[in-house]
């Protein structure tokens, strides 16, 4: 039975006093589910969310402290559930506390130095670290994924996305654009960010508009707009030598599929793009990723890949030209040109 703990109790969606998602409570379901876990001990800077949680999902004992929970527990598991500016030291902290697996929101970090403390930290410690890209389970993805792997379009040559901004939703664009194409890496990103319409996003500071193109090793081509008014507001297209895949057209069709000589076929799911229940599905799984030594399908390499482009577009963006991979930076452009005064947010 493995000893979970959680970092971040928050309120529920859509209940008085919420400012966020209440990921946490989501992240529960999914230890609840699991024959494996036992939620043991829980920790808020506000008890009252603790205890709220407790009576809802579980767990023996309350912190305000979770220094003070990682010290007494002895925990296996550790989900945080907290604002991007805290991920970075307590990743760190749960890995140098002896857990055997993480399981933190995204996006990772507000740097990418950070994003990279984390990685090593947990690779050092020999700790599982996953991140919360939760639509990798939803229905639409896997079934573009198994018509692209069917030849249904060919050979893929393109991916191309849209959503609000790069950082908090474009990592689970990038995310996808990973998962879609067979997690080939990434090898060159050319793109350009505008501070206007930026906005902070549980406290963190989103880039208003941008464009990110970027060349899989493969030769696969990706493309990823952002910005408030995006139109069309598409989830993907998968471009191949022989037809188009559309995911998220609308609620109605989440998905369908173009060939030649033919229009567009609606392909059945029961679901859309979108849906917290996913997350459950993501604990689930690494639970039994850590439970079968394998890795784990929200894996935190994965998400470093979707973290590196992001940074690697605003690197673009400040360096005003193509940006080959590994990236090497160590802060955020967008906030460093922000603080410049170079971009006006």
């Amino acid at each position: 039975m493995y000893r979970v703990g959680i970092i971040g109790c928050g309120k529920p969606l859509r209940t008085d006093g919420a400012t966020g998602f209440g990921m946490s409570h989501a992240h529960a379901e999914g230890y609840k589910a699991s024959p494996d876990c036992k939620i043991v001990a829980l920790a808020d800077i506000v008890l009252d969310n603790a205890k709220a949680f407790q009576e809802r999902h579980g767990g023996d004992h309350l912190y305000t402290d979770y220094h003070e929970m990682l010290a007494k527990e002895k925990l296996d598991i550790v989900s945080i559930a907290t604002w991007p500016h805290l991920h970075a030291p307590m990743v760190i902290d749960c890995a140098q506390a002896g857990v055997k697996a993480i399981h933190c929101e995204k996006p990772m970090a507000p740097t990418f130095g950070e994003a990279k403390r984390m990685l090593a930290a947990c690779e050092q410690n020999g700790v599982q670290l996953t991140f919360n890209h939760q639509r990798r389970f939803n229905q639409p993805f896997r079934k573009a994924k198994e018509l692209l792997k069917s030849g249904a379009i060919g050979d893929l040559q393109r991916i191309e996305a849209s959503c609000d901004n790069m950082m908090d939703w474009g990592t689970h664009w990038f995310d996808m654009a990973f998962f879609l194409n067979d997690e080939t890496p990434v090898e060159w990103v050319m793109g350009q960010i505008e501070g206007r319409g930026s906005k902070k996003i549980f406290g963190l500071l989103c880039d208003g508009q941008g464009i990110s193109q970027f060349q899989f090793k493969n030769g696969v081509m990706g493309l990823l707009v952002t910005g408030a008014n995006v139109q069309p507001r598409l989830g993907f297209r998968l471009y191949g030598s022989e037809g188009v895949i559309e995911i998220g057209h609308s609620e109605d069709t989440p998905l369908r599929l173009i060939g030649q000589g033919q229009g567009w076929t609606k392909i059945e799911t029961s679901e859309g793009i979108h849906g917290l229940d996913k997350v459950a599905l993501g604990v689930l799984d690494l639970v039994d990723a850590l439970k079968t030594n394998r890795e784990p399908e929200l894996a935190g390499r994965r998400a470093f890949r979707a973290t590196e482009l992001i940074f690697s577009t605003y690197e673009s963006s400040r360096r005003r030209g193509r940006i080959d991979l590994p990236l090497t930076i160590e802060d955020s452009p967008f906030l460093a040109m922000v603080e410049a005064g170079d971009l006006q947010a």
